[in-house]
């Protein structure tokens, strides 16, 4: 799967590297931009372990596992296994999150309450996670989950604003599959607009929870 990308010899390496840290039945998952993933075992629970590409220039792994130590606490994203370096290429180690991207996942209404919670969350942490509106950064189980922070700072934040228009506001897959589902209206996205204005003048949550409460 990443054989155009790493050599044998290279990947054979890290995985026996992973291995030795304690990591179990390491199979490749998936490839990005910056980062070659790969799935397996720790201590019994699923992990997720991110290795920066070699042909990628950006080293953003060692500012992504401070930022998900900063958030730990708050249970907004997976916790952090381990950080290190393999060759001068980084990696980082978290616990997988369960559920589906939630490109493909049934968003209920519990789920939409907790992606207010963690995204408003983060707004008062004043973290911006930066790819909230893309969709592909937001798993949908048990609980919600919030992933992949490589881009996250901390600056301005709109997390909760981004992630209602995601849901609700824009043109997209998901808001489009939310709003047939709970029958949503245009005087209800005129009242969304109005308070997710009022959110960002005054960070208030009340009037949102209360649209929210009656899909």
């Amino acid at each position: 799967m990443f054989d155009h990308i790493m050599s044998a010899a290279t990947l054979e390496g890290f995985m026996e590297h992973i291995e030795s840290r304690g990591i179990k039945n390491l199979h490749p998952y998936s490839k990005g931009t910056t980062g070659l993933v790969f799935l397996g075992e720790f201590n019994g629970e699923r992990v997720v372990v991110k290795l920066q590409r070699p042909d990628s220039p950006r080293q953003n792994f060692a500012r992504e596992a401070e930022i998900i130590r900063a958030i730990e606490p708050f249970g907004i994203t997976p916790p952090l296994v381990a950080y290190g370096k393999f060759e001068g290429l980084e990696y980082l180690i978290r616990r997988f999150a369960e559920g589906e991207v939630i490109l493909r996942a049934d968003v209920e209404k519990r789920h939409i309450f907790e992606m207010v919670e963690k995204t408003a969350l983060l707004d008062r942490l004043g973290l911006d996670h930066g790819q909230i509106q893309g969709g592909k950064h937001i798993i949908i189980g048990e609980r919600v989950w919030i992933i992949d922070f490589e881009k996250a700072n901390w600056r301005k934040p709109k997390n909760l604003t981004s992630a209602m228009a995601m849901l609700f506001l824009n043109d997209n897959v998901i808001s489009k599959r939310v709003r047939r589902k709970f029958g949503i209206t245009e005087a209800f996205l005129s009242a969304l607009r109005e308070e997710l204005a009022k959110y960002k003048r005054t960070k208030r949550l009340s009037g949102l929870l209360g649209l929210l409460s009656d899909l």
